[in-house]
């Protein structure tokens, strides 16, 4: 039985609507054409070689995967993959931002991942055959790239350096799964706050910006708003940082480093 798929479909751009790869895609998530918005296309091939994932390809490489790949465009606040729902391929950020997160039947949230430009997420259900264990959903109107699985398979067997950029790809989120955990179990709730707002090592006087709302950025470490937005004011009111909306100012990095809250 196929699983029910996300609205985002019937209001997305696919490329190339009138070919058939897009015919195929279309009818395997149960749309009729008549629901495609049609876009000027791109030159798929130009983004992805910008990609660090792909930047081992040749040419001719690069044109295969071209030709297995869609160009959606979501707006913000919509659903790109559901949880349970099939892996049909892969899918990198152009532009926006994406969250993937899980759901409870009781309606509670938990953030597992912000995925930015240049990142891509469906490896592992791709790999391993199974359902999404999380949602996708867009946080920016964004510009994803969705390549069939099957273009991936072929370039697995193809090139050597693909597969190690792959197994590095997964590496690092399982390295960041690992952190997070250590990072829950053994680390307060303001030491958690700390490492987020330092994990770029930024210099004295720095800005970073927040990747998305706080309450997000919470569930990202387990904490709730209410305690998230309390300790950056405290931390604000001593000093260490300033705020300006999503904007956090670096001013005092060694008294920042060592909060306790």
């Amino acid at each position: 039985m196929r699983h029910a798929q996300s609205p985002l479909w019937s209001e997305c751009a696919l490329r190339c609507a009138t070919s058939f790869q897009a015919r195929r895609f279309v009818r395997f998530h149960g749309l009729c054409p008549e629901s495609i918005v049609s876009r000027h296309r791109i030159a798929p091939r130009q983004f992805l070689a910008t990609l660090p994932l792909f930047a081992d390809l040749s040419p001719e490489q690069l044109d295969l995967l071209a030709q297995a790949t869609i160009e959606l465009h979501v707006p913000r606040g919509r659903v790109v993959v559901e949880r349970g729902e099939s892996c049909s391929g892969l899918h990198t950020v152009i532009y926006g931002d994406v969250k993937l997160s899980i759901v409870s039947s009781e309606g509670e949230e938990k953030v597992v991942e912000l995925i930015g430009p240049g990142q891509s997420f469906g490896e592992a259900p791709l790999f391993m055959e199974r359902p999404y264990m999380t949602q996708a959903e867009t946080l920016a109107d964004s510009m994803l790239l969705h390549i069939s699985k099957h273009a991936i398979h072929a370039q697995i067997e193809r090139n050597p350096g693909f597969s190690r950029r792959l197994l590095a790809s997964m590496s690092r989120r399982l390295h960041g799964l690992i952190s997070d955990v250590e990072s829950y179990t053994l680390r307060s709730g303001s030491q958690r706050i700390v490492s987020y707002l330092l994990k770029d090592d930024p210099p004295q006087g720095a800005q970073v910006t927040l990747a998305a709302r706080k309450k997000m950025i919470a569930s990202r470490l387990s904490l709730s708003p209410e305690y998230f937005s309390r300790v950056l004011h405290d931390m604000a009111r001593r000093g260490m940082v300033g705020i300006a909306g999503r904007s956090i100012t670096i001013l005092d990095i060694e008294r920042l480093r060592a909060y306790e809250g």
